[in-house]
């Protein structure tokens, strides 16, 4: 029991450590990511409507 308290207390404060080191991203770092999470969500969205689309006409006959 006691070895799990120590466990928990260490990865706590682990991660104590880790968001003290961690620094703020600037706001066009977060907008240039945003950007290419958009796109390729897009892109991904629009191969999968292209693949539906062809198997709908493909089985439409």
């Amino acid at each position: 029991m006691i070895n799990i308290i120590s466990f928990i207390k260490r990865r706590l404060l682990d991660m104590y450590q880790t968001l003290l080191l961690a620094k703020k991203t600037s706001k066009d770092d977060y907008t240039t990511h945003m950007r290419f999470i958009l796109l390729g969500m897009g892109v991904v969205g629009a191969m999968g409507f292209t693949i539906k689309l062809i198997g709908e006409f493909l089985t439409s006959k």
